[in-house]
């Protein structure tokens, strides 16, 4: 425990380096781009059209989720998703291609999928704002229950950099694992309920459902903006989602502790 205390206590000891090279990394990604930054913003903008068209339009004939029409609700699902996925793919890597460098100077090499999740954080809060203009164009409603959206966007850090710090370990170690972590998002992505409700399945696969991580992160995006549930009415679920996150952090901290000195040795 120890170790993960440690590991914690870098990302806020480091904090200003941690913003100061993630606003570095992200000026610097769309330099040489016409469009620059606004590329951030097209991308999942186009996916989103095409994601409503095909399933919304075609699939559904319009028809709303749960009383919501199916482009908000599909909007509230993908935004947390559009950072979800970069970010793992990104951070797992983030160690084994920064390695080289930060072998040469005295640097806490567990900040790196931190600085990675910084990079992407930006984008992923101007698309917060963005669904916000979008709801109250259809005429949304804002709730009470908007007050527990920090709560899971602590939830969705946490468990970033828990993967990330474990993935980005393993990657430096084994480079077959990267492309492991790559192919799993694509797959997550159609088993987390992203085009889908959780309802529209029979009852009995409800708790394998659960055990996704990412379908708590979104489901409880759209309990915060769209229904009226509290985060602790369905408390295993919540002790679930901790324990395994946690327990993630645990061995990625653990990990991370034990290969930091011997990262160049794998290259």
């Amino acid at each position: 425990m120890k170790t993960v205390l440690n590991t914690i206590k870098q990302q806020f000891l480091y904090f200003p380096l941690i913003l100061r090279v993630a606003l570095y990394e992200t000026k610097s990604k769309y330099q040489m781009h016409f469009l620059g930054i606004l590329w951030q913003f097209i991308n999942p903008l186009l996916q989103v059209g095409v994601y409503w068209f095909v399933f919304g339009v075609g699939i559904r004939n319009g028809v709303p989720i749960e009383g919501t029409p199916f482009f908000i609700w599909l909007l509230v699902g993908l935004i947390p998703w559009f950072f979800i996925s970069p970010t793992i793919v990104q951070g797992s890597n983030s160690i084994y291609s920064k390695i080289n460098l930060v072998s040469k100077m005295k640097f806490p090499v567990s900040i790196l999928p931190s600085i990675t999740i910084m990079s992407n954080i930006f984008g992923f809060l101007i698309t917060l704002l963005i669904l916000a203009v979008v709801m109250i164009v259809y005429g949304i409603p804002v709730n009470i229950y908007i007050l527990q959206l920090p709560y899971y966007l602590v939830c969705l850090f946490m468990l970033l950099y828990s993967i990330t710090i474990f993935t980005s370990t393993i990657s430096a170690l084994i480079r077959d694992f990267q492309l492991l972590v790559q192919t799993s998002m694509r797959l997550l992505f159609f088993m987390t309920p992203i085009l889908w409700s959780v309802n529209e399945f029979p009852e009995r696969y409800h708790t394998i459902i659960q055990l996704n991580p990412f379908a708590y992160i979104v489901n409880g995006f759209r309990d915060s903006l769209l229904n009226s549930t509290w985060f602790y009415e369905d408390w295993r679920t919540t002790l679930y989602f901790w324990s395994l996150t946690i327990l993630i952090l645990f061995l990625g901290a653990l990990l991370h502790e034990n290969y930091k000195n011997k990262f160049v040795d794998y290259l």
